[in-house]
């Protein structure tokens, strides 16, 4: 009986249909852990070592939201929220994770206002952003979209050109906040994608200027105060211009990054009554409406 190769063998005994999971990345260690058990298994060493390509890294946009990465970096209170003295208006916001949002039920859980994630890049659209921008607007919710930025994969001009084509405008019918920038930790590597602080104002500021060159409108920026200052230098200079939106996942907002005096939405949490992350708008109601109305 010819003898079958152990890949054959296992191959025989998977259920039909059945597919092998392959792993997303593989790291280094991970490389070099194979590498020994080939050796170890009998396998002869090449004479010399070849060149290798780099891995390629492999973007994983469903996953990426605003918040997606803050709590890795940053960690989470265990003390309750303590809700601001100052009259708050609750919202949320949320991406493709979310998928087809129950908008009733969120309104009857005090969601006055969301944002909704559009774009990554120059290539992702949020497939169920259409969906969840129209099932907002039927359901009376202030809504806006934002872009998941990647600085070190494209210009900030080709983004926010990218975004306002697909979901990132705004028009002044009362229910659409202005568009947003989520510019955070790197989900694929170095946090601050690589870039010096200089390089990062510089590019955060072509986005913003493209943005309000196309909508009229300066985007909210969504960050962290710790993130903000490591990649940026704590740049003083966006505060005029452009609402904060920053996340911070402790019983109180703590510290703004330079240049706010006061956030316009905290993200206080990144689960609870609402889809997706939990919101603070900070203000009534009827500030939210002025926002959007600009």
């Amino acid at each position: 009986m010819p003898r079958t190769s152990r890949a054959a063998r296992a191959a025989a005994t998977r259920p039909p249909g059945h597919r092998p999971a392959r792993s997303r990345r593989l790291p280094r260690v991970a490389a070099a852990a194979l590498a020994a058990g080939a050796l170890l298994g009998g396998a002869t060493a090449p004479a010399q070592a070849q060149p290798t390509r780099p891995l390629p890294i492999i973007l994983h946009p469903d996953l990426d939201h605003a918040g997606s990465t803050v709590a890795l970096h940053e960690g989470r209170s265990t003390s309750p929220v303590a809700r601001p003295r100052a009259v708050q208006t609750q919202g949320m916001d949320i991406s493709s994770y979310q998928g087809d949002v129950n908008w009733d039920a969120a309104v009857s859980n005090g969601a006055k206002f969301a944002y909704l994630k559009a774009t990554e890049g120059t290539t992702y659209l949020n497939p169920y952003f259409y969906a969840q921008s129209g099932g907002s607007f039927v359901a009376g919710v202030i809504r806006g979209a934002y872009h998941f930025a990647l600085p070190n994969v494209s210009g900030a001009a080709a983004q926010a050109n990218f975004f306002v084509d697909h979901g990132g405008g705004w028009t002044p019918d009362g229910l659409t906040l202005p568009p947003a920038l989520d510019i955070e930790y790197n989900p694929y590597g170095a946090d601050c994608y690589g870039l010096s602080q200089s390089a990062m104002v510089n590019w955060i500021r072509e986005f913003s200027d493209t943005v309000h060159d196309r909508t009229g409108r300066y985007p909210v920026i969504y960050t962290t105060t710790a993130w903000w200052s490591s990649c940026t230098g704590n740049n003083s200079g966006f505060g005029a211009t452009n609402p904060l939106w920053v996340a911070r996942y402790a019983s109180s907002v703590g510290a703004l990054p330079a240049g706010w005096s006061f956030q316009t939405i905290w993200q206080y949490a990144d689960s609870g009554s609402l889809p997706g992350d939990q919101d603070w708008f900070n203000g009534p109601y009827d500030r939210v409406q002025a926002l959007a109305n600009g």
